[in-house]
């Protein structure tokens, strides 16, 4: 069973791994170029900043199978109760749950930062693993929006998802 954590800085190098490969093999992300690992630190550094988690599965040696953070859904301060999640496996360990993991231990940790709605922008609608995921994890489809990017010579949707958490929308946050 691996270990749900915060990541540190010494991840960073396998993070990029797990991202590069994503990017250059598939539709999960519309990212064309992988970032450096001085992008990738860079963008842990801001979620971080911005008091949201940024979580790593870790294996009994040590490994990094997979990892996922939050981030605020828009910068404008409306949304300020208001995260969108991204979640990204090692294909070595895909389809052996970690993803659901990794997806529960971040709601959890976005619940107790005050966010009240996680939403999932999830790149390719034929993504049925991601979808899955969410789906288990308790998100509802809330619209798809159609051939919106371009990548590998073809058209792809975006699949919405959302998930109330804590109270939700039943009180004031403030």
């Amino acid at each position: 069973m691996p270990t749900i954590r915060a990541s540190h800085p010494l991840d960073l190098p396998a993070i990029t791994a797990i991202y590069r490969h994503h990017v250059l093999h598939g539709t999960g992300t519309f990212e064309n170029e992988p970032p450096s690992l001085t992008e990738m630190s860079a963008r842990r550094d801001d979620v971080l900043r911005k008091n949201l988690p940024w979580l790593v599965a870790e294996a009994e040696d040590g490994s990094i199978l997979g990892y996922a953070y939050a981030n605020w859904f828009k910068p404008r301060p409306a949304y300020r109760f208001s995260a969108e999640d991204s979640i990204y496996v090692a294909s070595q360990a895909r389809g052996q749950g970690i993803g659901r993991l990794l997806l529960a231990a971040l709601c959890r940790e976005c619940e107790a930062c005050g966010v009240r709605k996680m939403i999932a922008v999830i790149g390719d609608s034929s993504n049925v693993g991601s979808v899955g995921v969410h789906r288990a994890a308790g998100f509802a489809h809330v619209g798809t929006l159609r051939s919106v990017g371009w990548k590998f010579g073809r058209w792809l949707d975006v699949v919405m998802m959302e998930k109330s958490l804590g109270a939700g929308d039943t009180t004031s946050p403030e």
